[in-house]
């Protein structure tokens, strides 16, 4: 089984603190420099379940841009990444305690992901069955063709499709309307309960699920420490708890749920099996620092 992974790889600043920030003064936290994106993250979640993956993505002509694919190419990750002269590889400022994490984000070359490029790589992937798009790409309009592009790809050599929701701020820009039309026909939507909110409305995460079925045949909504919810369009649900493990940093840990559920989804498992897979690797990531499990 082979996944492409399609969307966005940055740098993380990881700001690790305790307690809330003192606007105007000074917080203790732990600072460091690392791999980011929620495309990339899921890749190399992907290849720490053991998957076959290929990421698909664009990065800066910079030393940052070459670190991102080194770290990747070291856990196992095929990397299909264009380096973009004179563009700066996208970062982003994470501020994580126990318990949220913000995103203070400079897309920087993702927005250049190529359509083109997209296009060939899903094409040339061998052993390829599946596509898994991060909605980063959808989200903003220099990299909407590229998005829009992998999911065309995908139908007419007829991979299966996921994508998954990634921040609730810029789908509430964009609007749920154009989102949904974007998705549509997809096998597998993923999004968080904020995300789920701004699609769906009000309501439980089953009802919002159930309604989001309309546009993907499969539809989870991640619940954190409440675990997820799974509905699929012929009205079945399931559900998964969380595992009650103690948090040091939440980044990247749906990111790991993701890759986790896949893993076990696209080689053939039923909806519980795969909850409890993304769960299980999402409890691995929330007991790591940064957004990628540890070599």
């Amino acid at each position: 089984m082979t996944v492409l992974v399609v969307g966005d790889l940055v740098t993380d600043v990881l700001v690790t603190h305790a307690g809330s920030i003192a606007v105007g003064s000074d917080t203790p936290a732990r600072i460091t420099v690392g791999g980011g994106g929620q495309a990339a993250n899921t890749a190399a979640w992907l290849a720490r379940a053991g998957a076959g993956v290929t990421l698909v993505a664009a990065v800066g002509g910079d030393h940052a841009g070459r670190e991102r694919i080194s770290e990747l190419v070291a856990v196992g990750v095929r990397c299909t990444v264009r380096a973009h002269p004179g563009t700066v590889t996208g970062s982003v400022v994470v501020l994580s305690s126990a318990h949220e994490r913000t995103m203070i984000t400079d897309r920087g070359a993702a927005l250049l992901l190529d359509p083109a490029d997209v296009t060939a790589a899903v094409k040339a992937a061998p052993g390829a069955t599946h596509l898994h798009l991060s909605g980063y790409p959808l989200l903003h309009a220099g990299s909407r063709p590229a998005g829009r592009a992998a999911l065309a790809a995908a139908a007419e050599r007829g991979l299966t499709t996921s994508v998954d929701v990634a921040s609730a701020e810029p789908l509430r820009q964009l609007g749920a309307p154009a989102f949904l039309d974007l998705v549509r026909g997809t096998d597998l939507l993923l999004c968080n309960s904020d995300e789920a909110e701004v699609l769906a409305g009000a309501g439980t995460a089953r009802e919002q699920a159930a309604q989001l079925t309309a546009y993907a045949r499969n539809v989870v909504v991640k619940l954190g420490s409440d675990g997820a919810v799974w509905c699929t369009r012929d009205g079945v649900t399931r559900s998964v708890a969380a595992a009650r493990v103690p948090v040091l940093d939440p980044t990247g840990a749906g990111d790991a749920f993701a890759a986790g559920l896949l893993t076990a989804w696209c080689s053939g498992a039923e909806p519980d099996a795969a909850l409890a897979a993304g769960t299980e690797l999402g409890a691995a990531a929330v007991q790591t620092l940064g957004a990628r499990p540890i070599l």
